[in-house]
C-alpha cells in the first residue's frame, strides 16, 4: 500500500503545528487567518502589516471575507484556518458576534482562535463580549498598530499550534488504547494475519492527524527465529524495491548485532521487537519526512505493546499445539484400543470439517468440529476388547454394554471445559433425528450441529469400512442409506450438505483412503 501523505518543508522545526496543507502550485505550507471586515482599507492593512510575518518557519495565507456570510462560505471552504480576525459590526451591529457562535457551536470548531477587533466599542462592550462569547482576545482597531497586530497574531498561531500538539497526543493515545484490544483478541488467527494488522496498525499510528506530516510511507515487519529470518508483512511493492536486501540487512545488523546504522535514509525509522529482552525482529517504516518526536514516541510505544502480544501470540499457539495434540493422542489411544477402525477418526474429521464448511460454519469453527470428533469413540477405552472385535452380531446385553461408550466419553472429557464440544459430540453422536437413538433418546433438532454432523458422517465412514462383523460397503450403497435416514435417523439439513460434498468429490480422497486401509 502506497500512502500519501502531506510534507512538512522544515523537518527540523517542531511539527505539533504544521496541520495546514501545501500550496497546490508552490508546495509550501502557511498558516491560514481568515479576515472578517466589511471595510476593504481594513483588510488591506492588515495584509500589508502582516506581509513578512512568519512563524515556526511559515508565512500567512490571507483568507478574506467583507460579512459574516462571506466568512461562512470561506469556512466550509477551508477546514484549516488557524486564527479569526473577525470585526463586530457588519451587515447588522452583533453580525460578528453571531459568526463566532455559528463557529464554535454550529462549526464545532474548538481549534481557530478568534480575536474580535471593532471600530465601536460602544456597540460592543469589551468584558460583556469576553464574557459571553468563546474568543481568544478582543481588541479595539484604533490599538492594532502593526507591532501590536504582530504580537496578537503570533500569540494566536502559538496557541493554536500547542493545542493541536495536545489534539496530536489524544489521538495517540486513543489510537493506542483502541489497538491494543486487537493486537491480544489473537484467537485462532493465522500469524499472517497478525503481522499485516500490526503494520497496519504502525502505520495508522503514522497518519494519527493532520498534524503529522509524511508525504508517503513505505514498510516491512520481519521476524527473527535462530538462523531464521521471514518477512512476515510488508506495504505494496516495498519488497521489490532494489534496495530492499540492503536496508534489510542494515536492520538485521542493527537488531541482532547492535551495528550502528549507516546506509538508510535518515528519516527511516527502525523499531525493534523484542521478548523478554531478546530481539525477535523489527519494525521497518520510511517516510519522505521525518517523524514528528510525538509520533516516533507513540510508534515506539506501539512495538513495544506488538512484542508482548507476539509473545502471547506464541504462548497461545505453544498452548493450542499442545491441545491439539492431547486431542490427537486420546484419539490415538481410542483407535489403538479398537483397532479395526484404523483411520477413521483421520476421515472423520475430514467429513465433518468439510461438511460444517458446507453449511457456512465459519472455518475455524469448523475446523474446531473436525478436531472435536476425533474423540467420539474415546468411551471405547471402558468397553472390553471382547465385544470390540467379536466377529459376530452382538447380543442384547452387550450391545447395552457398546452404548456406554458414549458416557464414558462424555465423563472423561467432562474433566475439563475446553474439550466441552468433543465432550458433546461423544455424548450425541449416536441420537438420532426421530428420537430414538441412544443414550437419551433424544431428538437431535436439540442437540448441536456438530454432533449431528458427526452422525453422518459416522455412519457413512463406518459402512464403508470393513468391520469384523462386516465387509465395506460400497460408496453408492452408503450414499443411498444416509439418503434414506434424512429425516428419520439424521438431520436432513446435514444430510444434504454431506451429499453435496460427496457428490462434488470432496470425499473422493478421503473414501480412497479408507479403501487403502481395507487393503
Amino acid at each position: 500500500m502506497k500512502l500519501i501523505r502531506r510534507s512538512n518543508p522544515d523537518p527540523s522545526e517542531d511539527n505539533s503545528g504544521h496541520n495546514q496543507p501545501p500550496d497546490s502550485e508552490t508546495g509550501r505550507y502557511f498558516w491560514k487567518i481568515l479576515i472578517v471586515d466589511d471595510e476593504l482599507d481594513i483588510r488591506t492593512l492588515t495584509r500589508i502589516s502582516l506581509r513578512d510575518f512568519t512563524f515556526a518557519n511559515r508565512s500567512i495565507e490571507f483568507i478574506e471575507a467583507g460579512s459574516a456570510q462571506e466568512a461562512l462560505d470561506q469556512l466550509t471552504k477551508h477546514d484549516d484556518i488557524a486564527m479569526a480576525l473577525i470585526d463586530v459590526v457588519m451587515e447588522t451591529d452583533d453580525a460578528g458576534l453571531k459568526l463566532v457562535d455559528h463557529i464554535r457551536y454550529q462549526l464545532n470548531n474548538d481549534m481557530i482562535r478568534i480575536v474580535i477587533r471593532t471600530g465601536q466599542p460602544g456597540i460592543a462592550p469589551e468584558r460583556y463580549v469576553i464574557d459571553h462569547y468563546d474568543i481568544d482576545d478582543y481588541k479595539d482597531k484604533t490599538e492594532l498598530t502593526a507591532s501590536r497586530l504582530y504580537t496578537t497574531v503570533r500569540s494566536a498561531l502559538k496557541a493554536f499550534r500547542d493545542l493541536q500538539t495536545i489534539n496530536t497526543n489524544r489521538l495517540g493515545l486513543e489510537c493506542v488504547l483502541n489497538a491494543t484490544p486487537a493486537i491480544y483478541n489473537l484467537g485462532h488467527s493465522h500469524l499472517s494475519n497478525f503481522f499485516n494488522g500490526m503494520l497496519t496498525q504502525v502505520i495508522g499510528l503514522c497518519r494519527l492527524s493532520p498534524t503529522t506530516y509524511m508525504g508517503s510511507l513505505e514498510g516491512v515487519i520481519t521476524t527473527i527465529n535462530n538462523d531464521e529470518i521471514k518477512i512476515r508483512a510488508y506495504t505494496d511493492h516495498f519488497v521489490d524495491n532494489p534496495r530492499f536486501d540492503e536496508i534489510h540487512q542494515q536492520c538485521v545488523n542493527r537488531i541482532l548485532y547492535d551495528q550502528p546504522i549507516t546506509q538508510l535514509r535518515d528519516k527511516a525509522e527502525v523499531l525493534p521487537l523484542s521478548i523478554a529482552g531478546k530481539p525477535v525482529g523489527y519494525i521497518y517504516v520510511e517516510p519522505i519526512e521525518a517523524l514528528s518526536q510525538i509520533d516516533r514516541s507513540l510508534i515506539t510505544i506501539f512495538a513495544r505493546q506488538c512484542s508482548q502480544a507476539l509473545e502471547n501470540f506464541e504462548l497461545h499457539s505453544t498452548i493450542l499445539n499442545s491441545f491439539e495434540s492431547a486431542i490427537d493422542m486420546l484419539a490415538e489411544v481410542a483407535e489403538y484400543k479398537d483397532k479395526a477402525t484404523g483411520g477413521h477418526v483421520n476421515r472423520l474429521d475430514h467429513y465433518t470439517h468439510a461438511t460444517a464448511l458446507a453449511m457456512n460454519v465459519d472455518k475455524n469453527e469448523a475446523c474446531c468440529y473436525g478436531k472435536a470428533s476425533r474423540l467420539h469413540d474415546v468411551g471405547k477405552v471402558g468397553i472390553p476388547d471382547y465385544i470390540l472385535s467379536k466377529p459376530g452380531k452382538l447380543t442384547t446385553e452387550e450391545f447395552e454394554i457398546i452404548k456406554t461408550h458414549t458416557t464414558l466419553g462424555a465423563n472423561i472429557l467432562g474433566h475439563d471445559t475446553a474439550f466441552d464440544l468433543a465432550r458433546q459430540i461423544a455424548l450425541f453422536h449416536h441420537e438420532r433425528w426421530d428420537g430414538r437413538g441412544y443414550p437419551q433418546g433424544l431428538m437431535s433438532s436439540g442437540l448441536p450441529l456438530a454432533a449431528r454432523i458427526v452422525s453422518v458422517a459416522d455412519v457413512f465412514d463406518a459402512m464403508i469400512s470393513w468391520r469384523p462383523y462386516k465387509q465395506p460397503w460400497s460408496t453408492q450403497d452408503a450414499r443411498e442409506n444416509i439418503a434414506s435416514g434424512a429425516g428419520t435417523q439424521f438431520d436432513p439439513a446435514v444430510v444434504a450438505a454431506f451429499l453435496n460434498v460427496l457428490d462434488n468429490g470432496g470425499f473422493d480422497q478421503t473414501i480412497e483412503n479408507a479403501v487403502k486401509t481395507i487393503e
